[in-house]
Formats: C-alpha cells, sequence, structure tokens
C-alpha cells in the first residue's frame, strides 16, 4: 500500500475471501478496476483506487484480501489488510450467504478501536437472502448501518452509495482552511520560505504552497520571500504584515528581526493546529526538558524522501534536541505511514513531522499507540519554538485570534 499521500477520505473494503470485495468495488465504481476472480485469494496486498463520489468528491477505495486467509503468506496478507485500518476514514464489510462470525467480530473490534464509522453490506443477495438470524446477530454486536446488494445484477447500489455518503465522516471531506479562523479579508501575510537542499527544484514543498493557496482563498495578500531578504523587505517599504508565517527551521532567526507587535508562527505549528492533537502537542513539548540519558525518541514522518545532511527529522531535529538536552539520547524515524522499530512503550516521546502528505485520521490514529500509554507527543514546529524559547509567541495568533482578524 502507498504512504498514504492521498489527502482524501479513505474507505476501506474488508471480508472473508470471495464475499465479492472486488465485484462491489467494480460495481461502485463503475469500471472494472479491481480483479475478480471465484479463486479465493485473489486480492493480495491492499490496492487503491482513486473515484468520485457525489456529495464528496474524490475519495480513495482501498481493497484489502480476505480476513479469513490462509497459511503464512496469507497471514501477512491479513496483518496488512488490518493495518490499514488505522489509515481510513470509514469501511465498508462486506459478507454473504448469511456468514456472520469471528473474523467478523474481529474486523468490528478493530473499527471501534480506531473509532472508524462502518456499514455492512450483505452481498450476493440474489444468491442468498440476509436472514433475520444474521441481522439479529449483527445488531447485537454493533449498531452499524446494514444493507443487502447484488453486484452481478447492480441492485441497491445506489442505495449502498448513499449509504456511504452520511457515513463518511463529513471532517473526512469538508476541507478544512489552515488561517481561516485567525486572517481576514485584505490581511497581509508574509510566508517566509528558505531555499536549502530539501527544496524540491522549481517549486514550493507542499505546506508552503497550500499556505500560500489558503491565504488566496480567504481573500487576503501574500508575501512570500526567503528569510535572507526579510531584513530588506522592511527597510525597503512600510508595509506591515499581519500575520508572519515561517519555515520552523528559521524560527530563531526569523524571530530576532520581526517586530513583536506582529504575530508570527510557523508552517508545522499552523499544521498542529488544524490537524493534530494540539492540546496534547503543547503538552508533550514540555518533555524536551525532562529528559535523560539513553531516552529513545520517536521521529513520525509522514512522507518517503531522499534523505540529505540537511534533513529536519533524521539530523537536525535530533542535533537540537540533544544540544538543548545536553543528555546522550536515541533517536528513531519511521517514515510514510510505516510502524515503529520498537514497541511504542520504548520511546519517551514521539515527535510528529506537520503531517501535509496525510490524512488528518490517519495522523491521529498513527499517534494513537502513544497516547493511549500515555506517552507524550509533540511536532516538529513546536518543537522547535520550544527550544528556540519561542514557544508562547508561536502559539499566540490561535490563542488570540481575534487579534488578527480584527
Amino acid at each position: 500500500m502507498s504512504k498514504g499521500r492521498d489527502n482524501k477520505p479513505h474507505i476501506g473494503i474488508y471480508g472473508r475471501r470471495n464475499v465479492g470485495k472486488s465485484s462491489f468495488i467494480n460495481a461502485i465504481t463503475g469500471i472494472e478496476v479491481a480483479i475478480v476472480s471465484e479463486i479465493a485469494g485473489t486480492t493480495s496486498d491492499p490496492v487503491k483506487k482513486s473515484i468520485e463520489i457525489f456529495g464528496i468528491g474524490p475519495a480513495i477505495l482501498i481493497d484489502t484480501a480476505g480476513i479469513d486467509d490462509t497459511g503464512e503468506i496469507g497471514l501477512k496478507r491479513i496483518a496488512k489488510s488490518i493495518e490499514t485500518i488505522s489509515q481510513i476514514d470509514a469501511a465498508i464489510l462486506v459478507i454473504s450467504k448469511n456468514t456472520f462470525g469471528e473474523f467478523e467480530h474481529q474486523l468490528i473490534s478493530a473499527f471501534q478501536n480506531y473509532d472508524i464509522d462502518f456499514i455492512i453490506i450483505h452481498n450476493k443477495e440474489d444468491e442468498e437472502a440476509l436472514s433475520n438470524s444474521t441481522l439479529i446477530q449483527i445488531k447485537l454486536l454493533t449498531n452499524a448501518p446494514v444493507e443487502v446488494c447484488s453486484v452481478k445484477n447492480s441492485k441497491n447500489i445506489a442505495e449502498v452509495i448513499e449509504l456511504l455518503k452520511i457515513t463518511i465522516p463529513q471532517t473526512a471531506y469538508q476541507k478544512t482552511s489552515l488561517l481561516g479562523d485567525i486572517i481576514c479579508k485584505n490581511a497581509i501575510v508574509m510566508l517566509i520560505t528558505p531555499v536549502d537542499s530539501e527544496a524540491p527544484d522549481g517549486r514550493m514543498i507542499l505546506p508552503q504552497a497550500m499556505a500560500i493557496r489558503d491565504v488566496l482563498d480567504n481573500n487576503a495578500v501574500n508575501i512570500v520571500l526567503k528569510e535572507t531578504e526579510v531584513e530588506a523587505f522592511f527597510q525597503k517599504t512600510n508595509l506591515k504584515p499581519d500575520l508572519v508565517i515561517t519555515d520552523s527551521q528559521a524560527f530563531k532567526f526569523v524571530d530576532k528581526i520581526i517586530p513583536r507587535e506582529i504575530p508570527l508562527t510557523g508552517f508545522s505549528v499552523v499544521f498542529a493546529h488544524m490537524r493534530g492533537p494540539f492540546e496534547a502537542y503543547l503538552n508533550g513539548v514540555k518533555k524536551l526538558s525532562n529528559l535523560e540519558n539513553g531516552d529513545r525518541i520517536l521521529i513520525l514522518e509522514s512522507c518517503t524522501h531522499q534523505v540529505s545532511c540537511e534533513d529536519i527529522g533524521r539530523f537536525k531535529i535530533p542535533n537540537w534536541i540533544q544540544k538543548y538536552s545536553g543528555k546522550a539520547l536515541e533517536f528513531d524515524v519511521a517514515a510514510g505511514l510505516s510502524e515503529s522499530k520498537k514497541p511504542i512503550t520504548a520511546y519517551k516521546l514521539v515527535i510528529q513531522c506537520g503531517g501535509c502528505m496525510i490524512t488528518k485520521k490517519q495522523l491521529i490514529n498513527r499517534l494513537k499507540p502513544a497516547l493511549d500509554t500515555h506517552i507524550p507527543v509533540t511536532n516538529y514546529g513546536l518543537s522547535i519554538a520550544y527550544m528556540n524559547g519561542i514557544l508562547d509567541r508561536a502559539i499566540e495568533p490561535f490563542i488570540n485570534k481575534k487579534q488578527i482578524v480584527e
């Protein structure tokens, strides 16, 4: 499965082998995107397919292997299928021929553990209708909606789509503004965007591009420049930005040259506020002052990329933390949506990147093991601001929102 780069609602399709999961996806999309076969176990690794759902917009369907697969390879397929549950916004559990038992219970338990909304589809209704006894079994276990259908003759597919539309959480497809609650029309927003070896040739990195678009969407004014040009800007113009957003790596430098009366924050802090567990981040960042020799820290990246000596997560942040704490520390990095190398309890602190490449649900569920075991979590930008002694200034725009809007 890809590493969650599709920042759209993710809908997982689950069930036993040969209940018609792949046929169901083909029926939903209207084209043959998944391999259909009478041979059990045709679907191996989870397969993603982009679709358009009227009323929701672009979404990602994930076809998974049968939860009842067998053998050594089959168990690995099942593990990969279960792994996707932490990465989805909604689920569809497909059953057929009134077969509902331990395998379905296992999936429902996993959905509930990750707070995933789901519906149950009794497929192949043309071969065997859903019985009252099966329906009672389902209702004793869950209040999830149940719909019958037959992908063979497209029976009730439209009803399934309508049910799916009301099951997907609105937060999964309603686009949340990065800055809409802290800037107003005609506000002047200065975006400070360093260009180093990690910046892609000829374009901006995603958080910067998203911020530029969000400023425009809020009918405000962009000023985009490198950190080396900020002083010249203030010397040559009389413009006073209403808000300054900088790359977190330049926090210390920018803090000194931006007048204190101008609100200042960072791109990663903006994402922490919009997409992360902000209060948990603020509490967790304090752990940086209470680290001991030998403590292990987990760095969570949301994307996979070529690593350079200027890599923020793999080199700069670990070095800054070592210097700030004065302790000999251990660091592990988990990229994309991969799991950590060690049990989560091995870590004293988890530091998540901004998360621009993944959905909010994926980010929250990725942090869930740490949150459930009360391990402090925070993010890149808040950590950098904290270690530079400017955390209060970096979060002030989100604490005193009216200050910028008015």
